[in-house]
């Protein structure tokens, strides 16, 4: 693994700014938070547009990358995926799982088989529970009838067992979460939002302070640094509230 999910005590390490844009803009980003971020998330926006270079890009400028591509898919081609997502350089590779326990062991395999061959650790494998934008209604209307703390909690157990690194998941899951996980698990909280901040498409939020209080080890942050005025002062200014 990476590192301990709680290696370092310095809040600005543990926060992952989420470089939803386009490849100029996000190079603009990265330049002005270079020196004060550690981690930068590349998803499907960027990702899909740029390939497997941005990632080294990011690596270049000193970044550790949480690579959120989201994967599900038959075992056989998620292994695969893990994998060519690993051998990228990323550090932490996510996966769905929805896709269940044999799904979720393939992915744990193909990074761990790109390690051997890259050297070094393996990349952190983090399964999606329930998405940050889904509340109650959204579940419902795809069948699923349990609470959303529920079906983050059943999903979480299936990672676990499936040995892979940690979860994603709101930050008002974190607490059930850690307690359910242990102390060493990875626990990354997107939805979160500092005070008084437009909660866009997320449903289930919390500010910094309240998604590391609960448990989290790193918490991603999007729109309120990166359509700042100012990306380096809003950063710095979420960490001094920390």
């Amino acid at each position: 693994m990476l590192e301990s999910a709680f290696a370092s005590t310095n809040p600005a390490d543990r926060i992952i700014v989420a470089l939803d844009c386009g490849r100029e803009e996000a190079m603009e980003l990265a330049e002005a938070l270079r020196g004060k971020s550690k981690w930068v998330k590349v998803g499907m926006t960027l990702y899909y547009a740029c390939g497997p270079s941005i990632v080294a890009a990011f690596k270049q400028r000193g970044f550790n990358v949480f690579l959120d591509l989201k994967l599900h898919d038959i075992p056989f081609q998620i292994e695969g995926a893990a994998y060519s997502a690993a051998m990228t350089g990323a550090d932490m590779i996510t996966m769905h799982t929805l896709g269940g326990a044999e799904m979720l062991k393939g992915a744990q395999r193909g990074v761990e088989r790109a390690a051997q061959e890259r050297g070094g650790e393996a990349a952190v494998t983090l399964g999606i529970t329930v998405l940050t934008s889904m509340d109650q209604a959204s579940l419902n209307q795809i069948g699923i009838d349990r609470a959303p703390a529920e079906q983050v909690k059943l999903l979480a157990g299936v990672a676990q067992d499936a040995g892979i690194s940690g979860v994603v998941a709101s930050p008002q899951e974190a607490s059930m979460l850690r307690e359910l996980l242990g102390p060493r698990a990875y626990i990354v909280t997107p939805g979160v939002r500092p005070a008084g901040a437009d909660k866009g498409d997320q449903s289930r939020v919390a500010t910094p302070a309240q998604a590391f209080e609960n448990g989290a080890s790193h918490i991603v942050i999007g729109r309120p640094i990166t359509k700042a005025e100012d990306p380096a002062a809003a950063f710095d200014a979420i960490v001094s509230e920390l």
